[in-house]
């Protein structure tokens, strides 16, 4: 596959994640799926928009990025014909870098949640957080101590985990196009040879 269609391929695999970072961080506003009467009473890294800002509005732009390098011709790019294959490619190395910078972000914020765990109502009738260094994850009888909300336990961790795994291959999908468009603009795409009178790649 030519270093233009490998990059639609990954375009195409980080839009459909980016949706469903935001739609899993929307929903750690409601947790165990009801509304909070106090704002204060999430979990702390929640308002740091990991889902929203991270792994999803912040991916749009290398994934758009990556789906116009195959409409992209050889001898120019986005209609400026001083615009090369090459440079495009390079420009999306760039773009593939500020993608995982915010993948990156959302998977920290989700596993420094995930060990810490939610906030919620204590048995002493105060908000905090129970538990220490993940020893709920490991023992589900501590998940009692979170008296409200109800199965904010189950909740956040489901939703933090897979914020956490959208996370992890967003990176692994950004670090490729790293690799794919530096061998773009040091070697060319392969449907430009001939192009725009040449003879190889462009």
């Amino acid at each position: 596959m030519c270093t233009g269609g490998c990059a639609k391929c990954l375009g195409g695999t980080l839009i459909p994640l980016a949706v469903f970072a935001f739609l899993a961080n929307i929903l750690l506003f409601f947790p165990g799926g009801k509304v909070i009467d106090n704002k204060e009473h999430l979990s702390q890294e929640v308002w740091f928009f990991g889902g929203i800002l991270g792994s999803g509005v912040l991916m749009l732009f290398p994934a758009l990025v990556f789906l116009g390098l195959k409409n992209n011709d050889c001898c120019g790019c986005c209609g400026n014909e001083s615009c090369g294959k090459r440079f495009a490619m390079f420009t999306s190395t760039i773009f593939a870098v500020i993608g995982f910078v915010g993948a990156g972000y959302s998977f920290v914020i989700s596993a420094v949640s995930i060990n810490k765990g939610p906030r919620c109502l204590l048995g002493n009738s105060t908000w905090g957080y129970p538990f220490q260094d993940g020893n709920y994850l490991t023992d589900e009888g501590l998940w009692s101590l979170c008296r409200q909300p109800e199965n904010v336990v189950p909740w956040n961790l489901t939703l933090f985990s897979i914020l956490l795994v959208i996370g992890g291959i967003q990176m692994i999908l950004c670090a490729i196009q790293v690799v794919n468009g530096l061998l773009g603009t040091l070697c060319g795409d392969c449907q430009c040879c001939g192009c725009c009178g040449g003879d190889g790649p462009v």
